[in-house]
């Protein structure tokens, strides 16, 4: 078989399986787990030809996957793929482009100027800011503290890129009680020491409490939410991002999520976050691009591009290119499926398809309600925070709906205690998946609530 025949097979069976998106479990049953043990041979001494390889991927992998590009997937905030998003990654392929320099790409290095134009444009923030696209929140969010971190110590005198932290100021650091995992882990690998952070309280919503807000001054980076994990819920940044700029500190935004509530109605929710320093959020979160793609935005773009410059003898470039805004060198252009998506959406759909999802999580948490669960936040998002009465309860519903095959969601802790999370961010998820889900939840919590 020749490669052009091999691309067809390969897309072939990618049509298939996306074809059966509807009718597959959402988590793949023990037998397709047991299966992948077909996967665990010794490396062969002769390669066999490409197509059994292809072959064994789709007949033992596929059926062991998680149905995340599927409309009733309901975990971890992962959008399925857009079809114009996933068609481009298609066409990528074929191009193989290393996408660090316009001269190794000139059309990824131009989309990827589009992209970055069109996502401060519809997320409304400052138009002259630099944004790169990283592989996820973690990375980007590693980008930012770095330019913070950096410039904060510019600022007191202290040269970081020639005389590293050794006697350096101390650059304080406060998060939210509530930080992501991601923004912790970027702090920990930059050496801030987790026993050194400050932690801001928060309120039984999980947002920052302004009036308890830590001392600032010019030696802090600030963290702030766009979106708690659990309950959605936004952090009041028009009341404490002023008096931190004052202070002369950073303010950082972790916008994983909740950040393209600025491009819907529900734009009042993050009322002064455009004031931060910099911002990260996820294309493959509710802008529904495939994995993986983040972004990095900072106001100062000289700042970040002199944070991240990686520039060589044998390859200069200029300071705005993507790899001199990111961590990567060798890159993937990552910006290209999401001005894909945002060209095919426009601004109206990327409005409606934040606006529905919430008005569905709205939906399921007034259904969980009825149904006899306690929910737990205010849905003013895509998250539905709840848990049945007991513990025990809410363990076995949660495993429950898992084992089901028919919808997939994951248990979390709230306020010490278990709890399960519903984020809705599928372009795929219609309002009979909603009901659906609510059918589900409310026959299993009937059923195990008897026992």
């Amino acid at each position: 078989m020749d490669e052009l025949e091999l691309l067809a097979h390969a897309d072939a069976r990618g049509r298939c399986y996306t074809e059966a998106n509807e009718r597959r479990r959402v988590f793949p049953s023990d037998e397709a787990i047991a299966a992948l043990a077909a996967f665990d041979e010794p490396l062969p001494d002769h390669g066999p030809p490409a197509e059994d390889t292809l072959a064994l991927l789709d007949e033992v992998g596929s059926p062991a996957t998680t149905a995340s590009n599927g409309p009733r997937y309901f975990g971890f905030v992962i959008g399925a793929a857009l079809p114009a998003a996933a068609a481009v990654e298609r066409l990528m392929l074929a191009w193989d482009q290393c996408a660090s320099t316009f001269d190794n790409s000139p059309v990824s290095a131009t989309l990827e100027r589009v992209a970055a134009r069109w996502v401060l444009d519809v997320l409304d923030l400052p138009g002259d800011s630099a944004v790169g696209f990283g592989t996820s929140a973690t990375a980007c969010t590693l980008a930012a503290l770095v330019a913070a971190r950096r410039t904060l110590l510019a600022r007191q005198g202290w040269d970081f890129d020639r005389d590293g932290l050794l006697g350096a100021p101390e650059i304080r650091v406060v998060v939210s009680e509530l930080a992501h995992i991601t923004v912790k882990k970027a702090l920990r690998v930059l050496g801030f020491g987790l026993n050194r952070i400050i932690h801001a309280p928060v309120d039984v919503q999980g947002r920052v409490d302004a009036a308890r807000l830590p001392r600032l001054d010019d030696r802090t980076i600030l963290c702030l939410q766009a979106g708690e994990v659990n309950t959605g819920a936004f952090d009041p940044f028009a009341g404490i991002i002023p008096l931190a700029r004052e202070s002369g500190a950073w303010v950082h935004v972790d916008g994983a999520f909740g950040l393209w509530a600025r491009a819907s109605s529900l734009a009042h929710l993050t009322q002064g976050i455009e004031l931060a320093d910099s911002w990260t959020t996820d294309a493959h979160k509710w802008l529904n691009t495939p994995y993986d793609c983040a972004m990095t935005i900072c106001r100062d773009a000289q700042t970040l591009a002199e944070a991240m410059n990686s520039d060589a003898v044998y390859s200069s470039a200029s300071a705005y290119a993507q790899k001199n805004l990111t961590l990567e060198f060798s890159r993937r252009p990552r910006g290209i499926p999401v001005w894909a998506a945002l060209r095919s959406l426009g601004r109206d759909g990327i409005a409606e398809l934040v606006e529905r999802h919430c008005a569905q999580a709205r939906r399921i948490g007034d259904g969980l309600a009825r149904a006899g669960f306690n929910v737990l936040n205010q849905v003013v998002l895509n998250q539905v925070l709840f848990r049945c009465k007991t513990d025990a309860q809410t363990l076995a519903v949660c495993a429950a709906v898992q084992a089901s095959g028919e919808a997939w969601f994951g248990g979390t802790l709230w306020q010490e205690r278990p709890a399960m999370r519903i984020s809705v961010s599928s372009w795929r998820t219609r309002d009979e998946d909603v009901q659906a889900l609510v059918d589900l939840l409310t026959a299993l919590h009937s059923g195990i609530a008897k026992d």
